[in-house]
This record gives structure tokens, C-alpha cells and sequence, in this order.
């Protein structure tokens, strides 16, 4: 194949920095806007807190700052270098998912109360066992393969092979299982249990040496014997095999209920720093008309360090023919660029969050006022977008992991976003009023008897919404409500 020079023309879009650090930072929730400016200022000495000066008073110091010979090539790469690792999919390819909320920095003093982990705790009562050096290296893997939850994942086998591998200890399974057994009789109760039933059964069999009731004796046969018709919900076959009446499986079944599935499910939760909401937008109700008030953290005091406007101005007054001050006016001519552009972005993040907060209250403004769930619209990004001027992209991080505090309760701005759906009259109604009335039907359902999926639509559509029985069972498994057999009770 030849080779051939040619011309090509084409044209291509690209971000500015500016427009970068704009759209990360409307990604931030406010719990971490502060930790944000504080790695910028860190990183930038020409940004500091601090009240910013008037307008005009501003205007007459950026006059006055000496202009510098444009930078050259390598310049101009050294100031896009911090946005080199950007990558433009990042933008292009916008996010409507719901993220967690994360930890929250707070300021000053912060007392926690001293909480073992579950691994830890277990340790612990590994010391108080007279064990040979054998078993302590068997129960020490052991403990360290419990996950979270307080399951035993791995298998004797893979123990077996994980101690003789990693610690060249030859070890048989039997005594695998010897240990795991001593390790099931320390708490919380169920632990290093191998499945749900093996951990209901421990639990059953604790209780048994405190009491010997009928019930708690019914539980344990239930458990160990019709497992699999206990989760099917097959109460009949149950009855029958094990010839009790209805009341007695009644009491069995609370006893179960009693139980915990997820033994290491506690220590897990106690260790976790305290996750608090920190609202983005505050909404009060005022004689009937939502204001509206952005949260005061997302308006930090930031102004550019006088000191290094005091440089540029000294070099007006120091020899300009020389290399070294030219670049360090360079340098400094940069930093300041940089801390503008942050404290512009922060602005326009402020402008933008307002914008679009206000343009979601004016669309569910019966709900800011009322309260009523049933009242949201359905409303879609786009539906924003069209109505703030902004980009589809731009509303759905302003809507990410943002929440706002009513006089109804803190919400994430992801729940007034729902599709819409027709009633028999050609009205559009959201469809989380669908799943509400959804939830208000299972609700009332008599637990003997649950409504079916087919139940359900033909309720929903006697009230004149038209849809299917395939929709009404993804709201169900949207609403994390299981099957009929399931919701059967007693």
C-alpha cells in the first residue's frame, strides 16, 4: 500500500479547564465542597479564605496587575498539565445514578465511641480458649475468612490448603471442622455460620439451652428439617408433616423472626463513622409560596492572596530583563489565573444549583407546599433542561447525590424525577403515584390471602390507569416488595 501526504480539515469540541473544574465540581455534594477548596488552597497559595474585596475595588487591582510576555509552548503546557488527566468521556457520558452520600468531615473535636470490630471481638474470645499452636493458626484463618456479615465463605478444604500454602502448616480437615465448631459458640450468636440455615440453626440451638419450650423446640425442627417450605412459605405441608396445629406454627414462626440473619450485621454497623444528611438546598413554606435557600457551605469566602498581587507589582518596580523574575512572574501570573477560575466556578456552581433547585419547585410546587407524594408531576431531566436553558448533563450531576431539606423531611432531588404514565382519560400522572397506590393496596391486602400480580393491575386499572400486569410487577421488585406466595402469613 502506498503512502500519501495529504490536508484534512475537521472540526472538533473540546472543554476548557474551566468548564472541567466547573463540572466536577457540580458534582460535589456540599459535605464535600469544604474538604474541595481546602486541597485547592493547599495546592495553590495564591487562593486563600477570606471576604473578597468590592467589585470595583477588584477591578481597580486586576488593572493594575503588570502584564508579562506571553508564555510559550511549554508554558502553555505546564498550565493545562494539572487537566491532562482528564479524560472527556467523564463529561460526555453523564451519570443519573444515585451515589452515596460520603463521610462527612467535621471540624474541631470528635468524640466516637470505642467499638471493637467484629474481628477484633472474636480475637478476644479467641484468647480465652486453652487451644494447641495448631488450632490457634487454624481459628486465627478462620476468623480472618468471616466476611461482614458473620458467614464463614471459604470451605474447610480451601482452609486446609491456605494454611499449608501460606504458612507451610499441614493441618487435617477434621480438625478444621473442630475449630470452626468452637468458633459457632462464641457471639454474636450464628456466627461463622456456612449458610443462613446453619446460622438460624446456631441461634436455635443457644436458645434451647436457656429454654426448652415447645416453641422454640418447633422452631428448631422447622429449620433443620422443611428449610426449603419455611423460605417457600408452604406453611400446609409444614402442619402436616410435622402434626401441629396452626398456633403452634404461629409461635414457631415468631421465634424464628426472632432470630438474626446476619450475625456480624451489628458490629459492622457500630463501626461505621455516623453518616449524616447535609442538605444542598433548604425550602421553607412561606403563607403558601416555597423559598428557596441554598445551604451556606456552598458559598465559602474565597479571594485571591494579596501578597501575590503585591509581587507582580513589585516586579514592575525590579529589572524586567531578568530571565529568573520573569519566570517566577510566570509562575504567579499562573496561580492566580487558576485561583480565579476556582473562585468563578464556585459562583457558577452556586448560580447553577439555584437555577436548577427553583426550576424543580416551580414543577412541583404542590408538593413543596402540600407535602403530598401524590401530587409530584412527572418530570423527567429534560424537563429541567428545557426550562433552565442548561444542558441535560449539567442537570443530572446538579441532581446527583444533592438532597433537600422540607418541612416534610430531607429528599434526594433524584426522588421528583419519575416518568409519567396515562389514566384512561389521557391525563399524565408520575408514575411513583402508581407505586404509592401500589404500596397502599399491598398494604391492605389480607396477609392470608396476598393480592397476585394480576390482582393488583386489575385494581390499578379500575382506577383508570392503563397499564400492564409486566409493569406493575417491575414497580413491585422496584419497591422491594416480594411475590404473593411470599407475603403470606398466618
Amino acid at each position: 500500500m502506498a503512502l500519501f501526504q495529504g490536508l484534512q480539515q475537521k472540526l472538533q469540541q473540546k472543554l476548557s479547564p474551566q468548564q472541567i473544574q466547573l463540572m466536577k465540581l457540580l458534582q460535589v455534594p456540599t459535605a464535600m465542597l469544604e474538604e474541595r477548596v481546602k486541597e485547592e488552597i493547599e495546592e495553590n497559595p495564591a487562593l486563600e479564605l477570606g471576604e473578597e474585596l468590592p467589585d470595583q475595588a477588584e477591578k481597580e487591582l486586576t488593572d493594575e496587575l503588570p502584564e508579562i510576555e506571553e508564555a510559550s509552548a511549554d508554558d502553555e503546557f505546564e498550565m493545562s498539565e494539572p487537566f491532562a488527566d482528564y479524560d472527556e468521556d467523564e463529561i460526555a457520558d453523564y451519570r443519573v445514578k444515585e451515589d452515596q452520600v460520603p463521610e462527612i468531615q467535621v471540624q474541631g473535636n470528635s468524640f466516637h465511641p470505642a467499638v471493637s470490630s467484629l474481628h477484633e471481638m472474636l480475637m478476644e474470645q479467641l484468647g480465652l480458649l486453652n487451644l494447641s499452636f495448631d488450632q490457634e493458626k487454624i481459628a486465627e484463618q478462620v476468623i480472618g475468612s468471616i466476611d461482614d456479615d458473620g458467614y464463614l465463605r471459604r470451605d474447610p478444604v480451601s482452609i486446609v490448603d491456605d494454611l499449608a500454602f501460606k504458612q507451610n502448616i499441614i493441618v487435617e480437615e477434621a480438625l478444621v471442622e473442630e475449630v470452626i465448631d468452637k468458633i459457632q459458640h462464641f457471639d454474636p450468636p450464628g456466627i461463622c455460620a456456612r449458610d443462613v440455615r446453619e446460622c438460624l440453626l446456631i441461634q436455635l440451638r443457644k436458645k434451647l439451652l436457656l429454654q426448652t419450650s415447645v416453641a422454640v423446640k418447633t422452631a428448631w425442627r422447622i429449620v433443620d428439617f422443611h428449610f426449603d417450605e419455611f423460605t417457600r412459605r408452604h406453611y400446609d405441608k409444614i402442619i402436616k408433616s410435622l402434626d401441629i396445629d396452626e398456633s403452634m406454627l404461629k409461635e414457631a414462626l415468631q421465634e424464628i423472626r426472632k432470630l438474626d440473619p446476619r450475625p456480624g450485621g451489628l458490629a459492622t454497623v457500630l463501626n461505621k463513622a455516623e453518616h449524616y444528611i447535609i442538605p444542598d438546598f433548604l425550602v421553607y413554606n412561606n403563607n403558601g409560596e416555597p423559598e428557596l435557600t441554598l445551604n451556606q457551605r456552598n458559598a465559602p469566602d474565597l479571594r485571591i492572596s494579596a501578597d501575590y498581587k503585591d509581587m507582580l507589582r513589585d516586579y514592575e518596580k525590579g529589572s524586567k530583563t531578568d530571565k529568573r523574575q520573569k519566570e517566577a512572574v510566570s509562575f504567579i501570573r499562573q496561580k492566580i489565573d487558576a485561583a480565579r477560575w476556582f473562585i468563578d466556578a464556585i459562583r457558577q456552581r452556586q448560580e447553577t444549583l439555584t437555577l436548577t433547585m427553583q426550576a424543580i419547585i416551580n414543577h412541583q410546587h404542590t408538593f413543596f407546599v402540600t407535602g403530598d407524594e401524590s401530587s409530584l408531576r412527572p418530570m423527567i431531566l429534560k424537563d429541567i433542561a428545557e426550562k433552565t436553558g442548561l444542558d441535560i448533563s449539567t442537570i443530572s450531576r446538579v441532581a446527583n447525590s444533592k438532597f433537600v431539606q422540607t418541612e416534610f423531611g430531607s429528599f434526594r432531588l433524584k426522588h421528583f424525577f419519575s416518568e409519567s404514565l396515562s389514566t384512561e382519560s389521557g391525563e399524565e400522572v408520575s408514575t411513583r403515584e402508581v407505586k404509592n397506590i401500589l404500596q397502599e393496596f399491598i398494604a391492605a391486602e389480607d396477609k392470608r390471602n396476598p393480592l397476585s400480580d394480576d390482582q393488583l393491575t386489575e385494581m390499578l386499572q379500575s382506577k383508570g390507569y392503563n397499564i400492564a400486569r409486566r409493569t406493575v410487577a417491575k414497580y413491585r421488585e422496584m419497591l422491594n416488595i416480594p411475590v404473593a406466595r411470599l407475603r403470606r402469613e398466618l
